[in-house]
């Protein structure tokens, strides 16, 4: 027998009339009338090539080949109930899940120490991954479920199939050593322009918000060191008299262990960080689970 010419809706049937054993008792137990719940038992006869119901003893009693086919079915359509039709479900306190989210080193910086503290008390079974890549490569993570979520600024994630949602509103703010006394703040546009910069240029992307803001006013900096990672900026700016003009939450985090002052820059950049991921996870359990996560840790 082809498998593609079973109709899912015969095995009911048949489940229903080895039940009640009438016709129409079984018609009311599924919602369907006499003449349809007739029609029905045909197909269900000409599906098996048996009469599986014949009148006797006061209602429709199961051939041998029915008697034989009533456990199969009832099995059949108890996994469909049970492991398909049942909606899916996720329970933090017992997953083992390990959570793919690209976010760049300084995003690490900002989100991990509150994530990594909400799952140890509500998901203490899961574990966390990062991934820092290009644009083009985080399309295809998200794509392909190699990465669960996004987070950051990541304004190339627009093209159909792609969700975002707004977390909070950054702005830039500059970082300088506690001995740097000459700065004031806020620092003066004529000072900053002055001061040699430290800037950090992560690989496989352009300059940052701030510098192209720079860029259109006509400003040029004086940059005296380029780096393409964050973490290693606080010890540097501190043994220095450099500058580095950071996101406000990650110089207040790198103020709080390493000896600098914090000063308002010149100009004035602010950018939303958001979340982002693919329409393939949009109403998987597990990963609406982490969004809403994100969303309540770091929502403005």
């Amino acid at each position: 027998m082809d498998i593609s010419r079973i109709d899912l809706n015969l095995l009911v049937v048949f489940a229903a009339l080895y039940e009640h054993q009438s016709v129409t008792r079984a018609g009311i137990a599924i919602g369907l009338s006499q003449p349809a719940m007739s029609a029905a038992l045909a197909k269900v006869r000409t599906l098996f090539d048996d009469r599986l119901f014949v009148r006797g003893g006061g209602g429709m009693k199961p051939t041998a080949r029915a008697e034989a086919l009533a456990d199969p079915v009832r099995r059949v359509l108890e996994s469909v109930r049970s492991e398909i039709l049942q909606k899916s479900r996720f329970d933090p306190r017992t997953t083992t899940r390990t959570f793919t989210i690209v976010m760049p080193d300084i995003g690490e910086i900002a989100f991990l120490p509150k994530l990594l503290a909400r799952l140890g008390a509500e998901a203490p079974g899961a574990g966390v991954k990062t991934l820092a890549m290009p644009p083009p490569a985080i399309e295809r993570a998200l794509e392909t479920g190699v990465a669960d979520l996004a987070v950051g600024l990541f304004p190339d994630l627009t093209k159909a199939g792609f969700y975002q949602k707004r977390l909070f509103r950054n702005s830039f703010i500059c970082a300088v050593s506690a001995d740097h006394s000459r700065l004031t703040d806020p620092l003066p546009l004529k000072k900053f322009l002055e001061a040699s910069h430290a800037v950090v240029c992560p690989e496989g992307r352009t300059h940052d918000l701030f510098e192209r803001e720079l860029q259109k006013l006509g400003h040029v900096r004086r940059v005296k060191l380029e780096i393409p990672h964050y973490l290693s900026l606080p010890t540097i700016i501190a043994a220095s008299d450099l500058v580095a003009t950071v996101p406000r939450d990650i110089g207040v985090a790198f103020a709080s262990v390493a000896r600098l002052r914090l000063l308002e820059p010149p100009v004035k950049v602010a950018f939303d960080v958001k979340q982002y991921w693919h329409e393939r996870a949009h109403k998987d359990p597990v990963n609406v689970w982490l969004r809403r996560t994100v969303n309540e840790l770091f929502h403005d």
